[in-house]
């Protein structure tokens, strides 16, 4: 079983990864330098699906992103459904790493 640290490294890249090709707000996932463009982001989706919120809840959230962080006109929540089920589907959960062997 994976430590917590990497754990934790591959639920963020899970959620870096939804973030830039499913939601790229700006265009930038065929821009090899902007692969990080959204990592601000990753702890508060993470607390979301940590917490059990909701699809909803998640597409809200992005929708808030897009109007109050990035000053773009944005999605209805509605229209970002999609990337939040998406993202509700990753198993956010960090497991007791098994004993050494």
């Amino acid at each position: 079983m994976a430590s917590h640290d990497d754990q934790a490294r591959q639920i963020q890249s899970a959620i870096q990864a939804i973030l830039l090709r499913e939601w790229d707000p700006i265009g930038v996932a065929d821009e090899p330098r902007a692969k990080d463009e959204y990592d601000a982001y990753i702890g508060g989706v993470y607390r979301l699906l940590a917490s059990g919120a909701s699809a909803e809840a998640v597409a809200a959230h992005l929708s808030r992103l897009e109007a109050t962080k990035m000053g773009l006109s944005a999605s209805s929540p509605e229209q970002l459904l999609p990337v939040a089920r998406k993202l509700c589907a990753l198993d956010v959960r960090l497991r007791s790493p098994g004993p050494a062997t």
